[in-house]
């Protein structure tokens, strides 16, 4: 973790911000319309359907707990509102340490989903936050991870809303016997408070990353989804919601 120098007071407006986005969901739920729970993603119109035949498998926010092995003892997420308006709320605190939540998928999609969307908006970034500058300026307001395992091997793609990283950068690569690893630029800066849709395909970008492009590599099992927001390395406050996780198979 980072440390700032004592002089520096260890609650900034950063965090009076992060503060406020606890205290006034709805604010920025009535910009996106009245719905049933305050701040509640609306659904958008003209939603894209599936791909042709396939079926559809939500990950809703009862599926995601804290990955111990990965996280602190204190879980700042928390559930706002009821199925099917409710989202998940990542608050962190300066002096807090990380913390995932993650979704195992069921059994029968580890294999073959085609297509993976979700809802996410930021509402605190963290202070100069950039993915790809690394170091104390790791931290990015919201990511979402996709995992497979293959043998002892894991496998993740982490799609980051960064401060200033640039959209669409590929760093924090990481490859060993037991890992491998890349970080994908989805959103940087604002619009805050604002929804926005993302749509992947975890066959193709899996093969991108991990197989060298070879659209005939087979991919190994699918794990689940992650999720997290932080400010440790920035020591700053950082917030994000998280909505609408839907697998396509």
């Amino acid at each position: 973790m980072s440390v700032l120098p004592p002089s520096r007071p260890l609650f900034s407006i950063w965090t009076a911000i992060a503060l406020c986005a606890v205290a006034w969901p709805a604010a920025w739920g009535q910009a996106q319309g009245p719905t049933p729970a305050a701040g509640a993603p609306a659904a958008p119109l003209g939603t894209p359907a599936g791909p042709p035949g396939a079926r559809e498998f939500v990950l809703g926010p009862d599926k995601f707990s804290v990955l111990a092995r990965d996280s602190g003892p204190v879980n700042y997420y928390r559930t706002i509102g009821a199925p099917p308006q409710a989202f998940i709320r990542g608050v962190y605190k300066p002096g807090l340490e990380t913390v995932t939540l993650f979704a195992e998928v069921p059994e029968e999609l580890r294999r073959g989903v085609r297509l993976v969307r979700w809802r996410w908006r930021a509402l605190v970034l963290p202070r100069e936050g950039d993915e790809c500058a690394g170091g104390n300026r790791s931290d990015s307001a919201a990511n979402v991870y996709l995992t497979w395992k293959r043998g002892l091997r894991w496998y993740s793609l982490k799609f980051v809303w960064s401060t200033q990283a640039q959209v669409g950068a590929t760093c924090a690569g990481k490859r060993n016997p037991f890992v491998a690893q890349d970080s994908v630029v989805l959103r940087s800066g604002g619009p805050i408070g604002v929804w926005r849709d993302e749509e992947i395909d975890p066959q193709r970008l899996f093969r991108e990353h991990f197989e060298g492009g070879d659209p005939t590599a087979e991919l190994p099992d699918l794990a689940g989804i992650g999720i997290m927001s932080d400010g440790d390395q920035t020591n700053s406050a950082s917030a994000a919601d998280y909505s609408e996780f839907v697998l396509f198979k």
